[in-house]
């Protein structure tokens, strides 16, 4: 008989622990689900705040646009007075070049419808 009621608290031990490991695996799959609620409850929030920030981002980008289109005006302005004050600047030694390179690109055209009518009468020579 005592080796029965022994048995029957070694059995009886067990069994609490096993409630006990069983309540205790309750609790971490319980906290496992609360941080996983936790952590969608700041991903939701997070993405709420982005498209916030989202609207921020574009009137921000809006805001600059006015503010720098003036300037790009001015800017544009300046660069044109400069590309106009280069152009007038440029346009007398270009055409001094056209003056000095004109002669030796007209005396080369006169060589090369020389050699041109040479090679031809050439060519009828031998065909005939």
């Amino acid at each position: 008989m005592k080796f029965s009621l022994i048995a029957a608290v070694v059995v009886f031990a067990l069994a609490q622990g096993a409630f006990a490991q069983d309540a205790s695996m309750q609790d971490q799959i319980t906290k496992y689900f609360e941080e996983v609620k936790n952590k969608m409850t700041e991903e939701i929030a997070t993405l709420l705040n982005n498209q916030d920030l989202a609207n921020q981002a574009n009137t921000f980008l809006q805001d600059k646009r006015a503010q720098l289109e003036p300037m790009a005006s001015q800017f544009q302005e300046q660069v044109q007075a400069a590309a106009s004050t280069v152009q007038e600047q440029i346009k007398p030694l270009a055409d001094n070049m056209q003056t000095q390179i004109q002669p030796m690109i007209d005396n080369f055209q006169k060589k090369m419808e020389e050699l041109l009518r040479q090679m031809t009468e050439q060519a009828r020579a031998i065909g005939n």
